[in-house]
């Protein structure tokens, strides 16, 4: 059996590894558009500076999973105890925000715990993400945080998503909201609490580190976009540019929205569906400065709707092979729509922007404090679970499975998925294929 892998992030090439094991598969091939694998997994150098496409981590709950992935990486990794930070009215509060209360101003401390003690929509059934804060938490830590926070970084009112990204959050005791507004911090989500690293080369070194473990089955093609896949006597040919490739069997990781464009078969009713979709991209900021205001931490949220991104992290956190001598580096997310403000914004206006956000902040004084500076859009980043999404993608996978083409990863199977889960799923997924 032949299998062609449509795109090549860590979807793509954790499925390989897996199925090249199976003695049923004689040639597995690897079609990515961009000039390397790895996807959002990839890393990037600026002077010396290595970062990624936002701060990955390496974590599970799957400790099979986990176990594997740090495995892989071999004695290339290292362990960091979390330390992630809420920026709230320029106090650090630390994550989750409902541990920490005590950090907040006193008004805002009892806007939040009366508002989890006495919360009128506790009985209510959640239909929507909005209504699932409310619920679980309240107005106060809803209104002060989750809300303003998941608008900047969906780019889309959390009462138009459905809860499939927060369903999972559990509601925190009464008697731990009351201890945390005392001063009684709690560690929140213990499986994150301490995560690994490479030491080096960022995370795309777990992308290497699986292809280096690829045999002679697993045959990659880079710089080669899909133009179109077709099927016929159940065989399936995919054109690129470059060259035609059969296969007896597709799984696709390129964003479904954008296979259905390039399936030749794909019905109009399977389109119109896919054009429904929505995702966010981001931008990646990268600016060094000469000194440090983060202290020991790794990441920063900020909800503050005047600031035009939603999270940034000091770099030089995760090692010493990521610090450049008397100066350190911050990483700046911004996410945005296609169309929208920020998407039609120069790379020069939106870096202004961000200037002006780390100064209100108080993270640097000018953008004279600035040494170098970097900027990428991603177009593909973040999975929006509007509330159509389960409508479209129940129509979309059951056709594609009636036309024998797997769908799989963050975008194959338009999914919100961590690096952990997309793992577990590619092994999954090779022992029932």
């Amino acid at each position: 059996m032949r299998i062609t892998i449509l795109g090549g992030g860590l979807a793509a090439v954790s499925l390989a590894y897996f199925l090249q094991e199976r003695e049923d598969i004689e040639e597995i091939s690897i079609i990515e558009k961009e000039g390397r694998l790895g996807g959002l997994c990839r890393s990037f150098v600026i002077n010396g500076v290595t970062y990624d496409i936002g701060p990955h981590i390496i974590f599970s709950k799957n400790k099979e999973i986990l176990q594997l992935m740090l495995n892989i990486l071999g004695d290339n990794k290292h362990q960091l105890r979390r330390s992630n930070q809420i920026i709230h009215k320029r106090r650090f509060v630390q994550y989750p925000f409902e541990n920490d209360l005590a950090k907040l101003p006193r008004d805002d401390i009892d806007y939040c715990v009366n508002g989890f003690l006495h919360n009128p929509y506790e009985e209510y059934i959640a239909t929507n993400m909005l209504q699932f804060f409310l619920k679980t938490f309240g107005e106060g830590i809803t209104n002060l945080y989750l809300r303003p926070y998941n608008e900047k970084i969906w780019k889309f009112d959390p009462s138009f998503m459905d809860t499939q990204m927060v369903e999972r959050i559990p509601k925190p005791p009464r008697e731990d909201i009351l201890k945390s507004a005392k001063g009684e911090t709690i560690d929140g989500y213990l499986h994150q609490l301490y995560f690994w690293y490479p030491r080096t080369y960022g995370i795309e070194s777990l992308i290497h580190a699986f292809t280096d473990r690829f045999s002679r089955k697993v045959k990659v093609y880079t710089n080669q976009e899909v133009q179109s896949v077709s099927v016929s006597n159940a065989s399936f040919c995919v054109t690129t540019a470059q060259q035609n490739f059969t296969a007896d069997k597709i799984i696709s990781t390129i964003p479904v929205n954008l296979l259905c464009t390039k399936f030749i078969s794909t019905t109009q009713a399977v389109r119109t569906g896919a054009m429904q979709l929505r995702y966010n991209s981001i931008i990646i900021a990268i600016l060094n400065v000469n000194f440090d205001r983060a202290g020991n931490n790794f990441s920063f949220m900020v909800a503050d709707k005047n600031v035009i991104f939603h999270r940034f992290a000091k770099i030089d956190f995760l090692g010493s092979e990521y610090h450049l001598n008397g100066t350190i580096t911050y990483m700046v997310e911004v996410t945005y729509r296609q169309g929208d403000l920020i998407d039609q914004a120069s790379d020069g206006v939106v870096l202004e922007q961000i200037v002006t956000g780390l100064v209100n902040l108080g993270f640097i004084d000018s953008a004279a404090d600035i040494n170098f500076s970097t900027m990428q859009r991603f177009p593909y980043a973040y999975v929006v679970y509007d509330l159509m999404h389960r409508y479209h993608m129940e129509k979309i996978r059951h056709y594609f499975a009636k036309e024998q083409i797997t769908l799989h990863g963050r975008f194959g199977d338009f999914e919100y998925l961590n690096m952990d889960s997309v793992i577990e799923r590619s092994r999954l997924l090779a022992q029932k294929f």
